[in-house]
This record gives structure tokens, sequence and C-alpha cells, in this order.
């Protein structure tokens, strides 16, 4: 007899690994950190979109509940083509379709970007002893399935943006174009961490503008402001832990330009920036305390996030860059959603 060894062959990953892999890529569940601003976006956008819907300027803004026929009989001006109640109900809420159509925009907008972000980041992720573990670079995907699912999510994303107001339309390329940038910045500067807080920020002018509300207003842009540098500040925690790696392959970021202690400092400046900015957006669209009260609490999150992370100890930058910033943009959701109901 042979002395040799059994080999057992292990089975090719089948179908339902291969999903549970790309689902483990693009980490659905970081959705949480974009995804309530859209909401938010949305929630007040139906608010600013109402008086056009109800033609203030020309018809009693008590026949939008009526529906469009009794609108266009006394006068009302009704400048959306088709149905008016496609967006935003009649109370002034953004209808449920809105909302379906709004979350998969996101959904699909944020997995084309991870797996544009993954694909192109894959030698670095190799090279790092936190990454190299990632689907792409210790080959449990192919390159063609990556590219497969991404561009399955972008049919998803078009589709969804097709279902909103018209003027998403023209506009849905933008942030598929940042996000193809995304990747690419770390290599020339450190500003890429407020890039990224930019392409998280559409999200609040994405769902306002989804719903028909108006463009030329300041809210929505103070929102995404608001959400881009508060996206900024953790994206500078999360990259205190590649800062050694970042050195090494020459790539560029706060902590590695400037170093850990620099770092943190400018984290703690956006974030107190980031809830001035909510408090003002908050003030532009005429919100009582339930969305000051979630902003307050929201403060007290990122005032914890500061301060359990350190130059001396970044133990805990898991907890600040995942717990904390999912919560903080909850409480500022639900806040928006219990002004909504009082107001």
């Amino acid at each position: 007899m042979s002395d040799s060894p059994i080999v057992i062959a292990e089975e090719p990953p089948g179908f339902r690994d291969k999903i549970k892999v790309l689902l483990e890529l693009v980490k659905f569940e970081h959705s949480i950190f974009a995804l309530p601003y859209a909401y938010i976006g949305a929630i007040y956008g139906a608010v600013a979109a109402l008086p056009a819907l109800a033609g203030l300027g020309g018809g009693d803004p008590s026949l939008f509940a009526l529906g469009p026929k009794a609108m266009s009989a006394a006068g009302a001006q009704v400048p959306v083509i088709g149905d008016p109640f496609r967006f935003i109900t009649p109370g002034g809420w953004p209808s449920w379709s809105a909302v379906l159509w709004v979350t998969l925009a996101m959904v699909g907008a944020r997995a084309v970007a991870f797996a544009i972000n993954r694909a192109v980041d894959k030698e670095i992720d190799a090279r790092n002893p936190r990454t190299a573990d990632r689907a792409v670079p210790a080959g449990r995907i192919k390159a063609w399935e990556l590219w497969l699912f991404s561009a399955v999510m972008l049919v998803a994303y078009l589709f969804a943006v097709f279902q909103l107001a018209p003027v998403t339309h023209w506009l849905w390329p933008i942030p598929l174009a940042m996000f193809l940038v995304y990747p690419y910045l770390k290599r020339f500067t450190l500003l890429a961490h407020f890039w990224l807080g930019a392409c998280l920020g559409l999200g609040a002018v994405g769902g306002w503008l989804a719903v028909g509300a108006p463009v030329d207003v300041l809210a929505p842009w103070v929102f995404g402001a608001a959400v881009a540098i508060w996206t900024a500040g953790f994206d500078i925690i999360y990259a205190t832990q590649d800062i050694e790696c970042d050195q090494r392959d020459g790539l560029h970021s706060v902590p590695a330009d400037l170093g850990i202690a620099r770092g943190l400092v400018i984290t703690r400046i956006t974030h107190v920036l980031a809830v001035a900015l909510f408090v003002l957006g908050g003030w532009l669209v005429g919100a009582s305390w339930p969305y000051y009260t979630g902003v307050a609490f929201a403060g007290i999150l990122l005032w914890y996030e500061n301060a359990i992370v350190s130059a001396e100890d970044l133990s805990r930058v898991d907890a600040a860059f995942f717990t904390v910033n999912g919560f903080v943009a909850v409480v500022i959701l639900a806040g928006a959603v219990l002004d909504r109901f009082i107001g």
C-alpha cells in the first residue's frame, strides 16, 4: 500500500457562496452611514416640494389634499409632468414608492462604488495585513465576477433613478464619476477623506431632489456639507489603522501625512462643524425641537467617538468607526421623522 496522503479536493464555491462573498465585499450594512441622510433629504424635500404642487401662488394649498383635478379647477399651478402625487403624499411626506426607489438607488450606487474601490485597490489591499484577506486580493472573487456584480448593481441604480423626479434623470452620472475618482485620490492627496465625504453628502442632496424639491435652495446643500465633513472626520480615524502601510506605499492620508495626533485634532474640528451645519440645516427647513434633540444626541455620540480614540490608544477605532457613526445617522433621522410628525 502507498503511504501517500489522501488529498480531498475542495468543492468550488457555489452560487450562494459567491453571493455571500460579494455581500461581504461591499458591506451593505455600512449603508447605515449614508442612507438615513438620503431619507432626511427626502423628508424635508417633500415639505419644500409641497408649495409648488399646491400652487401657493395661484391656488389654495388646502386643495392639494383633494387631488390634481381640484387643484387644476381652482387654477393651481402644478409644474410636474404626470401624477404630482407620485413622489410626495398630500400630507407632505415622501411617498412609499419614492422611499423604495431612493433606497434602491442609494444601495445600488454604493455597491458600485465599493466594487470599483476594491478592484482599483486590490494590489494595495494585498500588501496590507488588515485587508489582505478581503475577497479580491485573497482570490475568492474573480475579476469578471466583480465587474458583473458591479454591472448588475449599476442597472439597479439606474432603474431606481428613473423612477424618481425628472431632475435626477440628468444628474445620475455625477455620483458615479465621483466614485470612480475616489480610489485614485489617495495616491495624490490627503484630501481623499473629504472627497469621500462629498460622495456620501450627495445622498442628502439626492434624497431632496428625488422627490421633486427645488434645486435652488440652500438647505439640501447644507445637509450635504454636514454629512461630507462628518464623514471626512471619521474616515481620518479609520485611516489611523493603515498609517504604516500608507507611508510605505507612498499613499496619502491625514494621519500618514500629518501624524495621528494632528489627524485626530482635525477630526474633532470637522465634527464640531458638522454639528453646527446640521443645526443650520434644521433652521433652514424650519425644523422644531425633535430634530434638534436628535442633533444634540448625535453631538454627544461624536464627542464620545473622539474621546475613546487617541494617538496613544487606537484599540477602539472599530467601535468609533462602525458602532458610533451608525447611531449618529440614525438618531438624526429619528429626530427628523418625529419633527415632521409633530410639525
